[in-house]
């Protein structure tokens, strides 16, 4: 992996974000795109929520997801040693 960084611009629940990293401009724009679906839905669920509320929501919700899938990786490997 390179050390060069990209800048993106990207739009996540109305707001503007510079994104500076390696990953390049089309990963960075899922990525966004992932984080304002996910923060719309919650949003649709819970009308009372604050933006540090929706936004915590939010990365809780994602993380939930991502250690799921982790634990998903964990036991097809298994099963595939087996």
């Amino acid at each position: 992996m390179s050390n060069e960084k990209n800048r993106t611009t990207v739009h996540i629940y109305g707001q503007q974000y510079t994104i500076i990293g390696a990953e390049g401009p089309g990963h960075v724009h899922k990525v966004a795109s992932i984080v304002d679906r996910k923060m719309r839905d919650i949003r649709q669920q819970s009308n009372s929520l604050d933006a540090k509320q929706l936004a915590v929501l939010t990365a809780v919700n994602i993380v939930d997801d991502y250690l799921k899938l982790q634990e998903r990786v964990r036991q097809l490997e298994k099963k595939k040693e087996d």
